[in-house]
């Protein structure tokens, strides 16, 4: 009998209570959170909702407060106690679950406990959000916590707790949501160095350089790992095996370890043999809690090798390097060795990030009889800074081109007044994307910096099939549409992941019921689905995902499925890359996906007849070492084939390292030729598969991590800055990708746009500048005859006297930015005002209509002979080989290059405005006439009825 036990109970219905507003004085958005007021605004979630001051016997009682809840009765793992907060919180706002939880009942001892959210978006389609989970037990009460952002305005939202077996009740003490402020990120572990640099642009500059104190890189921490003198200690053993002492190992670095090294004595050829062994985890072990340090990034290399008494018949058998981090095990990476004469590089790498008490490192893996043999274990900290510096020249080979601007035009005043050229490169053409999901895009803040800073995407879970057809027959394709539609608008190229799964546990239940022959027309269905759908739309396509790692298709259908898959893919859409894709390739964790392995999958899929386009290394990686990711891509390289990095996310609690584990991965697939892109697995917080991975705060604050993101981009842009040489040249080297050139002459300031592809040889580009003195001419003849340009409405025809209909466009002659006012051409900024027929005319300037140009400077060819100027004869030679007509014929017939233009007024303020109609004169042995009527200056072509008018008004 259960003492001063009070019962209330609540159903599924809808709390008529619930209160749908924002309570600005309280931060939590969670009402009576600690079930003071008994079960008001709670209910149960497909079960029943109970209050208890006490349960069994009085052994459960609240940890806090006089009472808790208890979803009870419960029939599924889904059902559980729930509260809707529709109304309460703020989009784009960080929120943060608290509650304290324990189980009771149907004898379990534990189970998981989940916070979920249910949202209904506006457009009735529900979504599930995973927030938090806690292992609970039947004893204490324990605390579950994590985080949620809404990005849209969803029309209803509960938060429900579930997850237990059904008849396992959920028992909860409090449970409250509160904003999540931001904490202050910790500071590095290292120091940052601000000094001053002269950058590439002739420019100081601040640069960052990062210290650690006393590191100790490169030095092994491992004592006695080369058993001289057949001395084993301080090692021992895990378990009753037994170490001794042999010769004949390697006496290299292996290569991983030299690639990082680099120089290093030649080892002593001992190793530690470890025989007697049976148990897998049974070897050679040491202590080296007290020569950890933090943050440190640590590699690790050995050389092994297995050895058997009759080796024949044995499979080959995996060896591990493994810590044991206060009883938990950290890897320190594998390899998968066979019995024989053969000794193995073995690899791989770890950090700490939390102080351990102990830390052990051992040698384990094979299976029990068979001798162990390790030589030359070494494991290091890691100068990772190093690295990237010489990456740096690397990348300088692999991503640069030369580019040579050969300038034409110039005129003599070049000599004292040297021509400026700044070069800025705008966009990087190296593809750096990420992943996106359907809701992260109702978050205006998250598409400005996708759009901003990426020029790839890939969607999270919007393109599988267990997402376009969770049920069968009932395709969802909006959320990939409205995704697609996104990235099209903003020229952001987009990889299709994936058409099919390999791993049995992401295939939708189902699919996993389908006899073989419904199993294949589905597949086929499915390829014919989104292939047609997406003709031409998606790049690249991960065609069967993770192929080293499951075989749920294989297994059902074939060993050939898989090549058929890619060939099926390849008729339905030949423009995308089809592209295999898998995880731990690149850091030596785990055997099941080494480069090697993946290799051979891939040469065996190309045996079949797959049309393979481009391997995808994940890149989900912890603690990455420069030489180990190379290592595996150059592995991969030789097989001809794109490497992309397809899903790549890096995780640190502190963001400063884990800036620099991003920096790594990217510096490393930048350099490496085989690497043709990048793509994050996303960037946002809460928006991502990995807790600590985050670039941007959910709030949008860029986080010291995504700093120095945008930092390594920046350095991606290549900039120049000089003058233009004795041959008319300017020369730089620079990534490829879109540059914008700002030439400074005297006349004015040039811009122009180009654009460096790969190549092997320098590009050529030509600029012709010769059209400056034209320019400069009209804003000299402007500011002589002090003109300000009017627009007038209309005008008409002086001959027929019709109405012309006319619009205004603008001109851009000169920009005074940046020139002296004792140049030797005056600088001004100043738009000539152009009237153009409105007939198919959208505007143009003087780089694609050149006439406009020519019927300007007649004009002011006339005025300046008549003001008594005399005009060089470099100025005739000028005009006539850069605009296409002939001075000696007065430079003014091109009626036949006017491009559609029926009707031309220039409106400038001149002394002509006093000339009568008597002064116009024709010629019709050049086919044309001009002169001056009232205040215009008439040209007409006798070629056609088009007349030019260049109005001069008071």
């Amino acid at each position: 009998m259960e003492k001063n036990t009070k019962v209330t109970l609540s159903n599924d219905a809808e709390d008529d209570n619930v209160h749908h507003h924002t309570n600005k004085e309280q931060d939590s958005i969670i009402l009576n959170p600690n079930f003071e007021d008994g079960l008001k605004n709670w209910n149960g979630r497909g079960c029943k909702a109970v209050l208890h001051e006490s349960m069994d016997g009085g052994k459960i009682v609240p940890l806090s407060g006089h009472v808790f809840a208890a979803a009870t009765e419960r029939k599924a793992a889904w059902n559980g106690i729930q509260q809707e907060i529709s109304g309460r919180f703020q989009r784009k706002r960080v929120y943060e679950v608290t509650s304290v939880v324990r189980i009771f009942g149907n004898n379990a001892t534990s189970a998981t406990v989940q916070a979920t959210l249910w949202v209904l978006n506006a457009n009735q389609r529900e979504q599930y959000i995973a927030i938090a989970n806690v292992q609970a037990g039947n004893n204490d009460w324990v605390e579950l916590k994590g985080k949620f952002l809404i990005h849209g305005s969803p029309s209803r939202v509960i938060l429900y707790l579930e997850g237990p077996p059904p008849g396992t009740d959920i028992l909860v003490n409090t449970l409250d949501v509160k904003h999540a402020r931001r904490n202050r990120p910790s500071p590095p572990p290292f120091y940052e160095v601000c000094a001053l640099t002269i950058n590439n642009a002739l420019k100081l500059a601040i640069a960052r350089f990062v210290v650690w104190i006393n590191p100790g890189f490169g030095i092994n921490i491992v004592e006695n790992s080369e058993v001289g003198d057949g001395e084993t200690q301080p090692w021992f053993t895990l378990g009753n095996c037994k170490l001794s002492v042999g010769q004949g190992a390697p006496r290299t670095l292996p290569p991983m370890a030299r690639e990082t090294l680099g120089s290093h004595k030649p080892l002593g050829g001992s190793y530690i043999l470890v025989t007697n062994r049976s148990q897998t985890w049974m070897g050679p072990a040491q202590m080296i809690a007290d020569k950890i340090k933090l943050f440190l990034t640590y590699q690790i290399s050995a050389w092994v090798k297995l050895s058997v008494g009759a080796s024949s018949g044995i499979s080959p058998q995996n060896v591990n390097i493994a810590l044991s981090v206060d009883n938990q095990w950290v890897n320190g990476g594998q390899v998968e060795v066979s019995v024989g004469e053969t000794w193995h590089e073995l690899g791989g790498s770890f950090r700490l990030e939390k102080q351990p008490q102990n830390v052990m490192v051992y040698v384990q893996g094979p299976a029990a009889g068979i001798n162990l043999m390790i030589a030359g274990l070494q494991i290091f900290p890691v100068d990772r800074r190093e690295r990237i510096r010489c990456l740096k020249k690397q990348v300088d080979e692999v991503r640069k081109r030369d580019i040579i601007l050969k300038f034409s035009g110039l005129d003599e005043s070049c000599d004292l007044f040297p021509y400026i050229v700044k070069v800025k490169q705008t966009h990087n053409s190296f593809p750096v994307g990420t992943c996106i999901n359907r809701t992260d895009i109702d978050n205006e803040d998250f598409v400005d910096f996708f759009t901003k800073n990426f020029n790839w995407a890939v969607f999270g879970n919007e393109l599988k099939w267990y997402w376009t057809e969770a049920e069968r027959g009932k395709l969802n394709y909006q959320d990939a549409d409205d995704m697609l539609d996104l990235c099209i608008g903003n020229n952001i190229n987009v990889r299709g992941h994936c058409i099919f799964w390999e791993v049995e546990s992401t295939v939708q239940p189902w699919v996993r019921q389908l006899n073989k022959t419904e199993l294949m027309n589905a597949v086929q269905k499915r390829l014919t689905d989104i292939l047609t759908r997406y003709k031409g739309k998606f790049k690249h396509y991960d065609v069967n995902n993770e192929m080293l790692h499951g075989s749920f298709y294989q297994d059902r259908l074939g060993k050939g499925v898989r090549a058929l898959m890619f060939n099926i893919a390849h008729k339905l859409d030949p423009s995308a890359l089809l592209f295999v894709n898998d995880y731990h390739v690149e850091d030596g964790d785990d055997t099941r996906s080494s480069p090697e392995k993946y290799s051979r999958l891939i040469l065996e899929l190309e045996a079949q007849g797959a049309a393979i386009g481009g391997i995808g290394i994940q890149g989900h990686i912890d603690s990455p070492v420069g030489a180990i990711v190379c290592s595996a891509l150059d592995n991969l390289s030789v097989l001809g084939h794109p490497i992309w990095f397809t899903e790549l996310d890096v995780s640190s609690r502190n963001e400063f390292v884990r800036g620099e584990d991003l920096e790594v991965m990217l510096w490393e697939a930048f350099a490496h030729p085989a690497v043709e892109g990048i793509i994050l697995w996303g960037f946002w917080e809460l928006s991502m598969s990995r807790e600590n991975s985050n670039l941007v705060e959910g709030e949008g604050e860029v986080n010291e991590a995504g700093k120095r993101f945008l930092d390594v981009k920046q350095e991606w842009l290549s900039h120049a800055y000089g003058i233009i040489n004795n041959e008319s040249e300017f020369i730089f080297r620079g990534y490829h990708g879109t540059y914008a050139v700002e030439v400074c002459t005297p006349a004015g300031i040039v811009l122009k746009t180009f654009v460096v592809e790969k190549g092997e040889s320098p590009l050529f580009l030509s600029i012709d500048l010769s059209y400056l003195l034209i320019l400069c001419l009209g804003c000299f003849w402007i500011r002589f005859k002090k003109i300000n340009p009017v627009p007038t409405k209309s005008f008409s025809d002086l001959e027929s006297g019709c109405f012309l209909p006319m619009v205004l466009v603008q001109i851009p002659m000169c920009n005074e930015k940046g020139l002296n006012d004792d140049g030797f051409y005056f600088h001004l900024s100043i738009f000539f005002v152009l009237i153009a027929d409105t007939r198919g005319v959208e505007g143009f300037n003087h780089h694609r209509s050149p006439s406009t140009l020519t019927i300007l400077i007649s004009a002011l060819f006339v005025d300046l002979v008549d003001e008594g100027f005399n005009i060089p004869a470099s100025f005739f030679d000028l005009v006539d080989d850069t605009v296409g007509f002939k001075i000696s014929a007065c430079f003014f017939d091109l009626i036949d290059d006017t491009r559609g233009f029926q009707h031309l007024s220039f409106f400038l303020r001149s002394r002509h405005s006093t000339v009568s109609t008597s002064q116009v004169r024709f010629d019709s042995s050049l086919s044309f006439g001009f002169g001056f009527v009232s205040d215009h200056l008439v040209y007409k072509s006798l070629k056609s009825d088009s007349i030019f008018v260049l109005c001069f008004n008071d």
